[in-house]
């Protein structure tokens, strides 16, 4: 570890209304060290960086850059200090390309003074080279995965040479290989001096990746930690204060009548091919089934497809025997669909609505929330919301009056969750349900799935998290291409066999 401090902030203090943010929270990052900053969601972590980042200025404490004080007021200013960040929701223009968003606020000219692009579509390709990131320049990025935009991000801040990398949940949307690719990179990036700060729940990549650890709760500094002397155990309870249980108990599924069926199935995806190819699946009443496979295989489209985001080019899907492959959404849901979508702001939120409104836009029209003549009954949401707010622990500062979009990505991704077993659902999709949360809430998800299961919902899981996937499911089918390629029953399953179907080895 590089001798000094290339990071020092005392007593930060930032309060947004009706929340202390950080309350005099401290975090020292030495020279040329991974360091990784763990809390609950809500903890105060990425306000913190984006301290340090420039987004907020703190209403009280100091920050010493490299051992000279600084005050940085925008991320103009972190730029100059060749810092970095890599945020947890995008920072992306999507109607533009991967290049055209890298150098945004760079722009290369010529000598006439016109946009120049074509250098930087080179530099931009080595660096994905040299990185193992398999990024395309041209490409526009409302055309690939939200785990290519992820690296797209990544690229930004390599692009702009920075010394102080941030990197706030990089790894959220990542698969297992791209993982530990990128972890690579982190110790790759160490090794040529650089300073990385590494936010994430994920205990395991904190054991494989950092030196040390600082753990914040509630806005408050707690310890720092040599990550090689810490448990995993001992990180998560330094987090959420509390023992934790990482794997959940429950007992064997007891599957009834089918609710969904899709039967030979095929959707279009963003690139004009099949990205679902002649698909069969089906899920029971009282069991969960897991979709495994590498990001981009078709399971986005697949969710897409059940909960009508997506046309369907051929095939079925019956929702309690009922073919609904080109009914509406409101109709879906109102037949007994549920969905926690990949994308919780596209597709799962309306960011400008307060937590009250989201939490009823699926039945707000009904006698509960409207009266006979139509109108909202305000009481009643208030009083639904506060209940929902206090059963699934979502922090909102204001209660049900706080606009989502102010909310962590971990209490946002709550809203969903809360908002969606709430209607009691037959049949329940989840995709990528923890991403972004800390160990004690993806705990009490996990737990609350599992409940569902044994309520006789039908439960279909979409997550790249093999751990997950083998935790929470009765059967898990592996889909490569598209396609099913092995459907294993979970007693029967582990990371090994599974991998080998995701990368579209048969079994046997």
């Amino acid at each position: 570890m590089a001798a000094g401090l290339a990071i020092e902030m005392r007593d930060i203090t930032k309060i947004f209304p009706g929340v202390i943010a950080n309350d005099k929270a401290r975090l020292e990052v030495a020279r040329g060290e991974i360091h990784a900053l763990l809390g609950e969601n809500g903890a105060g972590k990425s306000t913190l960086m984006s301290i340090l980042f420039g987004l907020y200025e703190p209403d009280e404490g100091r920050i010493f850059i490299r051992g000279e004080e600084v005050r940085i007021r925008s991320p103009n200013d972190a730029t100059a200090l060749k810092i970095g960040m890599v945020h947890q929701h995008f920072k992306l223009v999507h109607n533009f390309t991967v290049t055209e968003n890298i150098v945004l606020g760079l722009e290369p000219k010529n000598k006439w003074g016109s946009l120049d692009l074509s250098g930087a579509d080179k530099r931009v390709a080595e660096l994905s080279a040299a990185y193992n990131l398999a990024v395309d320049p041209k490409v526009r990025i409302e055309n690939i995965t939200v785990g290519m935009q992820q690296r797209v991000e990544i690229l930004k801040i390599l692009y702009r040479d920075a010394d102080i990398l941030i990197f706030d949940e990089p790894t959220a949307v990542l698969t297992p290989q791209e993982i530990d690719e990128l972890l690579a990179i982190f110790q790759r990036l160490k090794a040529e001096g650089k300073t990385i700060v590494f936010i994430t729940h994920k205990l395991k990549e904190i054991k494989a990746a950092a030196d040390r650890c600082t753990v914040l709760r509630r806005g408050k500094y707690i310890a720092t930690l040599e990550v090689a002397a810490a448990s995993e155990q001992e990180l998560a309870e330094k987090m959420v204060g509390r023992a934790v249980t990482f794997r959940i108990e429950k007992k064997p599924a007891a599957p009834k009548e089918a609710v969904l069926r899709v039967e030979n199935l095929t959707v279009i995806g963003a690139k004009g091919v099949p990205a679902v190819r002649n698909l069969s699946l089906e899920v029971r009443a009282g069991e969960v089934v897991g979709v495994a496979g590498v990001d981009g295989n078709g399971q986005s489209e697949l969710a897409a497809a059940i909960s009508g985001l997506l046309p369907v080019k051929s095939g079925r899907i019956l929702l309690k025997g009922r073919d609904i492959s080109r009914e509406s959404i409101r109709n879906r849901n109102e037949s007994g669909l549920g969905l926690v979508p990949e994308d919780r702001h596209k597709h799962g939120l309306v960011l400008d609505f307060r937590v009250d409104e989201n939490l009823i836009l699926k039945n707000f029209r009904t006698r509960r929330f409207s009266n006979a003549w139509g109108f909202l009954q305000f009481p009643a949401i208030a009083g639904h919301a506060a209940d929902l707010i206090a059963q699934f622990d979502i922090r909102a500062g204001n209660g049900p009056g706080t606009p989502a979009k102010s909310m962590s990505g971990g209490n946002q991704q709550k809203i969903i969750i809360a908002r969606e077993i709430d209607v009691s659902p037959d049949l329940l999709v989840v995709s990528q349900p923890t991403r972004g949360l800390d160990v004690g809430a993806i705990e009490y998800i996990h737990r609350r799935i599992v409940e569902e299961r044994d309520k006789g919902r039908a439960v279909l899981l979409i997550s790249f998290e093999l751990e997950e996937i083998l935790s929470l499911c009765d059967r898990i089918a592996a889909v490569s291409k598209g396609s099913v390629v092995g459907l294993v029953d979970a007693q029967d399953a582990d990371e090994r066999r599974i991998g080998a179907l995701m990368g579209g080895i048969a079994d046997g």
